[in-house]
């Protein structure tokens, strides 16, 4: 029986044997593509050849790419682990051909592969084929249909719908018919009861589709209509889990050796046995599929964070880190235990696992920690909660109480719903679901984006590839190519593409360039550029009114000299963290714009002050020596490397690459730099901190950014140093500040305390003594906070028995409300939490506190004697 790894190479050897060049899987975490966060098909990294802005040369290509997808049909991340053949992560065997064989000989390669090379009987295979729609004017794909009857019987042809048959990349983009192929792994008696091409699409686990050949051939434009591509081109998908499946003769993909080690791991840690009960089993798989989600994501540089591709990752994990808690009584960290299997297993394909093994392991495990120190404290409110209602008799928890506790803490809706099902309270679903929908709905109005269709200007051919001359120059003449509109948030804008382009549009961490297009008859501001499907794309507010005019496009050269400096001063970080830290330090991602220097990058301690400052020290001996910049571009990346160039995990080089060097700094880099170090001027690290397991940020200034916080300085200690009567030794007039000081709040801390034994003495002498013996204190003193609580408390100890003492409390403006309670009162059912609360509505404050004391702050000082004879009024009347 081949072995999942087996199976993959034999994929790759036959389609290398057909002419394609084996291209690596590009990172699965998308950095440059505004449309998408993960790679969630094959074809992504190929969008910009499809849409005809890229040289498709080698026009035959496959791979094994990594993907993600937590949402669409059948990809319901809270599915996922509840079937045997649906995933997070999954890898996606492809072959492409960009304008050379088409449908019939995808078809053939296909059949080829599966029937004569890993042997699968032709009997169980099934085919669909696009059955047209009348819509859209298209007729049913005869042509695959007949290029499939050279394979298989016409009763395993089958007719499929646009729904199935007809892909298409978004709502507008590259589109066409595709054919499926199904594989039938039944039982031989179950084939003989019902035919498998009656189980196609009808979502039997055994009848599965392993295969789908597209064959882009129209453009959908944003009106709907379809356009013919101007080349042809084959994208074909097979899931490989499903494949390994197939070819091992089992039942679920979580049966195969691209599982199994994982799951064996998790019973010897767990002491659970696998196969035993379904609870057990589907968090079992939730953990080995969401395990490798998470640790790929984290190997391309995606941290699980809160906001956008972070905040999903940290979703997959803390689903992951729930069931074990929940299902396999895991109440520690336990997820990066299992790293070791699944690079054992997978490291050898995609050797950013063992290269990464360490941050990957920390970040796992300081995010579990995390999380389920958040699942303590979502329990322990849920159980206050429960408690709650249980004392007002109610057995219903608020949909939105529970949808508060998954909003903000993280704690799904499962596990409330459990917990309070153990207590014998149910859920209010249906307004949980009502508080999520408003949520989604929310996000989506704000992310909402609306983009026209490309319109072409004159006769320019749109598939030609713009021509970007931004390393050369900073002003260009150029003619738009084409246009479209683009609506967000209530704004409309352009985006334009040039022929010609010096605009650097924003990419790996580096700002998009602003400028101007300069016409005989106009000036049109460009406000940002950004990098779309391969090239620049610049935005402007206004449209020229000539389009066909010549332009000279300018490119603002002080920000662009500005957004450089800052470009080079992380290589030179880059370089000098590793002389001082050591080989592990790597980048981790940067953002640099004329105003902003910011450089991540892996290490696990806190960067000493003496460390920074050694860095500080190297960077600016670089400076100083002003080394010009040497680049080598359009070299072959094997002679990159040779230069002492290192290719970072996560990201995506071509055959070619661009390397920048300053001296001993070599780095792969396609972003816009200083011509020498000298332009620089100067850096200075501002701050070092963590940003998340494993992960330090450097943030710095450099240039005239930090001689503008020089002179802010120096203005501040002058100004200091006037308020110390310009003494010549400032930090020994500031220590002899301090030190006077110091004993002055002594002193007046000693004041304060006798003012208190005063006050103590004088209110229990002067208190109301009621015929029962209770001693009522009631007024208002001008006292801070922190002095009327130790009064009331002073008070407690004089009087400790039968004691009702109210104090309204006012310094600086600011009012308190201050209760305190014997034991003996509070035992007849008086509350000084209840009470404040209601009293403190006077003194428009709120606040809390146990049953014998309590305290409030507040807005209104003037309603302090109106909120002091409340507490007593609301005394009376609980008596």
């Amino acid at each position: 029986m081949m072995t999942a790894n087996e199976i993959r190479d034999s994929y790759k050897k036959y389609f290398e044997s057909k002419g394609h060049a084996i291209v690596p899987s590009a990172p699965m975490v998308v950095k440059d593509d505004p449309t998408l966060m993960f790679t969630n098909a094959g074809m992504n990294q190929w969008k910009d050849i499809i849409l005809g802005t890229r040289d498709p040369e080698p026009r035959r290509r496959a791979d094994s790419q990594k993907c993600l997808r937590v949402s669409g049909k059948h990809n319901d991340l809270e599915e996922v682990g509840h079937d045997t053949y649906h995933h997070t992560m999954f890898e996606m065997l492809g072959n492409w051909s960009f304008g050379d064989y088409f449908k019939e000989g995808a078809i053939d390669m296909a059949w080829e592969y599966l029937v004569d090379v890993l042997k699968i009987n032709p009997a169980d295979l099934y085919v669909t084929v696009f059955e047209g729609d009348e819509k859209e004017g298209l007729v049913r794909d005869d042509e695959a249909a007949g290029y499939w009857m050279k394979h298989v019987p016409a009763d395993h042809i089958i007719n499929g719908n646009k729904h199935d048959n007809f892909w298409e990349m978004g709502d507008t983009g590259p589109c066409g018919p595709c054919s499926e192929i199904h594989l039938d792994s039944r039982t031989s008696e179950e084939k003989a009861r019902t035919p498998g091409r009656e189980l196609v699409n009808k979502d039997n686990p055994q009848v599965i589709e392993i295969w789908n050949i597209v064959f882009m051939q129209y453009e959908r434009k944003a009106d709907g209509h379809l356009e013919p591509l101007s080349m042809n081109v084959i994208d074909t998908g097979m899931g490989f889990e499903r494949l390994v499946r197939a070819i091992q003769g089992k039942n679920s993909n979580y049966d195969t050796d691209i599982f199994q080690p994982i799951i064996k791991e998790i019973c010897r840690l767990s002491g659970k046995e696998y196969g035993k009960e379904e609870e057990t089993d589907v968090a079992m798989r939730v953990i080995a599929d969401h395990l490798r989600a998470v640790a790929f994501s984290i190997a391309d540089g995606q941290l699980p964070s809160n906001a956008k591709a972070g905040y999903v990752i940290r979703r997959i994990l803390r689903r992951a880190v729930r069931y074990a808690y929940t299902f396999l009584d895991q109440k520690e960290a336990f997820m990066f235990k299992l790293l070791p299997v699944l690079i054992r297993e997978m490291g050898s394909s995609y050797p950013e696992l063992p290269g990464q093994r360490e941050l990957i392991g920390r970040v796992i495990k300081e995010e579990e920690d995390s999380f389920l120190r958040t699942l303590d404290k979502g329990i322990s409110m849920l159980t206050d909660a429960v408690d709650a209602l249980k004392a007002e008799g109610k057995t219903v928890l608020d949909g939105s109480k529970a949808f508060r506790l998954f909003d903000t803490y993280g704690f799904p809706l499962d596990l409330t719903e459990l917990i309070c099902r153990e207590a014998g309270i149910e859920v209010d679903e249906n307004r949980f679901n009502v508080e999520m929908e408003a949520q989604k709905a929310r996000a989506r109005n704000a992310a909402q984006v609306e983009n026209g269709d490309w319109n072409t200007v004159g006769d320019f051919d749109i598939n030609e590839e713009q021509k970007f001359v931004g390393y050369d120059f900073s002003e260009y003449n150029c003619h738009i190519t084409r246009y479209r509109m683009v609506k967000q948030k209530k704004n409309t804008f352009y985006e334009l593409v040039l022929d010609n382009t010096p605009f650097y549009g924003e990419m790996g961490g580096q700002v998009g360039e602003q400028g101007v297009l300069v016409s005989e008859s106009e000036t049109v501001a460009i406000i940002d550029s950004k990098r779309e499907n391969g090239q620049t794309v610049h935005i402007v507010k206004e449209l020229p009114k000539n389009m066909e005019a010549e332009f000279m496009a300018c490119v603002d050269i002080d920000k662009r000299d500005a957004s450089a400096a800052n470009h080079t001063a992380t290589h030179l970080l880059d370089y000098a963290l590793k002389q001082v830290l050591g080989d592990h330090v790597e980048q981790k991602g940067s953002y640099v714009s004329p105003d902003t220097l910011r450089f991540d990058f892996a290490h696990f301690e806190k960067v000493s002050d003496e460390q920074l400052r050694e860095v500080e020290r190297i960077v600016n001996s670089m400076i100083r020596e002003d080394i010009h910049q040497q680049e080598h571009r359009d070299t072959p990346i094997e002679e990159a490397k040779k230069l002492g160039a290192i290719a970072l995990f996560g990201e995506k080089y071509g055959d070619k690459v661009r390397v920048i060097q300053f001296g001993p700094s070599v780095e792969f880099c396609g972003g816009m730099h200083a011509t020498s170090t000298g332009r620089i001027g100067m850096l200075k690290i501002l701050s070092e901190a963590s940003v998340a397991a494993g992960i330090r940020r450097i943030e710095a200034a450099t240039g005239k950014n930090w001689e503008e916080r020089c002179y802010v300085m120096e203005d501040t200690i002058k100004d200091i140093k006037a308020l110390f009567n310009n003494a010549k030794d400032l930090h020994t007039a500031i220590e002899k500040f301090i030190s006077e000081n110091a004993d002055l709040k002594k002193q007046v801390e000693s004041f304060k305390a006798q003012q208190v034994e005063r006050l103590k003495t004088a209110l229990v002498e002067k208190g109301h003594h009621a015929t029962d013996g209770t001693t009522v204190i009631n007024t208002v003193i001008s006292m801070d906070a922190a002095a009327a609580k130790d009064l009331v408390f002073k008070i407690r100890e004089a009087v400790p028995e039968k004691l009702i003492c109210v104090i309204g409390a006012e310094s600086q403006g600011k009012p308190s409300l201050n209760i305190m309670l014997s034991d003996d009162i509070v035992a007849t059912g008086l509350n000084a939490g209840k009470l404040v609360r209601e009293a403190a509505k006077l003194i428009q404050g709120g606040g809390g506190g146990q049953p014998h004391f309590a305290q409030a702050g507040g807005k209104n000082a003037d309603g302090l004697h109106e909120a002091c004879n409340k507490v007593l009024e609301l005394i009376k009347q609980a008596q």
